[in-house]
């Protein structure tokens, strides 16, 4: 991890085309402007962390379905042929 002081109205890059500057301080909180380019995703952790747990319930979700239409699949490939007349039982 990489430890950088800064002051009012100073900045920092990150690559060529994202800055982060420090645009107020008040106490203990520091507000910030980022200039970043339309493709970067910026979140506060909090919310990355929600979108990154919505992210892995939504492919365990694919997961399940796609196992569910195996299964589905399986089953009917198995019974292919077959009529409810040429089943005899007994």
């Amino acid at each position: 991890m990489l430890v950088l002081q800064r002051t009012l109205e100073e900045s920092i890059m990150i690559g060529d085309d994202i800055e982060i500057k420090i645009v107020d301080v008040r106490g203990d909180r520091v507000r910030l402007a980022i200039t970043a380019p339309a493709n970067v995703s910026i979140h506060r952790k909090e919310i990355w962390e929600a979108i990154q747990r919505q992210k892995k319930e939504r492919e365990k979700k694919a997961r399940r379905q796609n196992e569910v239409a195996g299964w589905q699949l399986l089953v009917t490939r198995s019974f292919e042929g077959f009529s409810a007349g040429s089943v005899r039982f007994g």
